[in-house]
């Protein structure tokens, strides 16, 4: 499973509406990727979660994923 389809099915899970949850990837100057994490106006407190508990626990699975398939992945919410 890639990164990709991994922070998809992760956050699917999480919010109301998983139809409106979209990932984009990005490749950065160096050399890592970048995930883009859009999701509905009223889902986005459930992804971040309190004081950004959840936000931090899905980028530490993702990158952990990552570094098991030699890749350096970063997460940003938007």
């Amino acid at each position: 499973m890639s990164t990709k389809a991994l922070l998809e099915y992760l956050v699917s899970q999480l919010v109301d509406n998983p139809d409106e949850v979209e990932v984009t990837e990005f490749e950065s100057k160096k050399q890592d990727t970048i995930l883009e994490l859009r999701v509905a106006e009223a889902d986005t407190g459930k992804v971040i979660g309190k004081g950004g508990r959840i936000a931090q626990a899905l980028r530490t699975v993702v990158k952990a994923a990552a570094l098991k398939n030699g890749e350096r992945v970063s997460v940003e919410i938007v």
